[in-house]
């Protein structure tokens, strides 16, 4: 969910070397080729809209070249796909990429929507974020990918602790002991 801390997830595996590509680049790109503001009314219309073209797998639909480019061009053995959302996407991309291993971040919605009002990109009220939390499940069909993630990363502690169970991730996914 938002503010969770799938970005700082992300960064920090990017610091170790692996490939990060992440689904909302999308709808940055969208809305500013549209030539509108990044803000959460625009970036939802858009991802509205683009789930109206294209169905509830739009963006694992939009990533799959990407995906496809990074794997054929580079000598990678794991890329992280940032905020993968509906259970849509996952049926897409799970047949054509098997080793497709789903991790959840989990921090809970106080604690979000704390980190949510002071972020410094895509910043959102409490009010907001609540709103964008029950879209996110009865819309976008979030909760599947969520219930049966092969991971779970606790996050509702510092900086550190999510580092430690990241790295601790990274040992699991390659069976390897620290």
């Amino acid at each position: 969910m938002a503010g969770a801390g799938k970005s700082e997830a992300s960064s920090y595996l990017a610091q170790k070397g692996y490939p990060v590509l992440r689904f909302g680049d999308e709808t940055d790109r969208g809305v500013t080729l549209q030539g509108q503001t990044l803000n959460e009314a625009n970036e939802r219309v858009y991802r509205e809209n683009l789930r109206k073209e294209l169905g509830m797998a739009a963006y694992a639909i939009k990533i799959e070249p990407r995906i496809r480019q990074l794997l054929s061009t580079s000598k990678v053995e794991s890329i992280i796909l940032d905020g993968l959302y509906s259970w849509e996407e996952y049926l897409y991309l799970q047949p054509k990429f098997p080793g497709l291993k789903l991790v959840v971040i989990y921090a809970r919605p106080e604690l979000r929507y704390q980190r949510l009002a002071k972020r410094e990109v895509r910043r959102l009220t409490p009010e907001q974020a609540k709103a964008r939390d029950i879209a996110e499940i009865e819309k976008v069909h979030k909760a599947g990918p969520i219930a049966i993630a092969d991971f779970l990363i606790d996050n509702n502690d510092n900086l550190d602790q999510l580092h430690l169970q990241l790295d601790s991730l990274l040992v699991a996914l390659r069976g390897l002991s620290l």
